[in-house]
């Protein structure tokens, strides 16, 4: 059973950083996409970064590009998210995601794509 478990979420001020971390078990796959998303209250989950497991290619939406960035550590299962600068329109439940082994197609920021999500952790940054 693939279980995806989030961490590092909190409170901070305006500018502050944070970093976020999804431990994956149950979860093998040296091809995939794992990636964070996020979803403020009244607003659609969207796609932060993700990151191919098997190469460094990664993507990021345009409004944290600069500031946020994704790393992945095969030997421990895990992703993280580093986000500094951050502005209070950041305020969203962030989630960590992965795509399915046998396969999956469409951007690799698109909450579609991906079969896997973690229970969410909260970050709050207050101006």
């Amino acid at each position: 059973q693939v279980q995806l478990v989030e961490s590092g979420g909190g409170s901070v001020q305006a500018g502050g950083s944070l970093t976020l971390s999804c431990a994956a078990s149950g979860y093998t796959c040296s091809r995939c996409y794992m990636g964070w998303f996020r979803q403020a209250p009244g607003k659609e989950r969207e796609g932060v970064a993700s990151i191919y497991t098997g190469s460094v290619y990664v993507s990021y939406a345009d409004s944290v590009k600069g500031r946020f960035a994704i790393s992945r550590d095969n030997a421990k299962n895990t992703v993280s998210l580093q986000m500094n600068s951050l502005k209070p329109e950041d305020t969203a439940m962030y989630y960590c995601a992965a795509t399915d082994p046998r396969g999956s197609s469409g951007s690799p920021l698109w909450k579609g794509r991906y079969n896997y999500w973690g229970q969410g952790t909260q970050v709050t940054v207050s101006s």
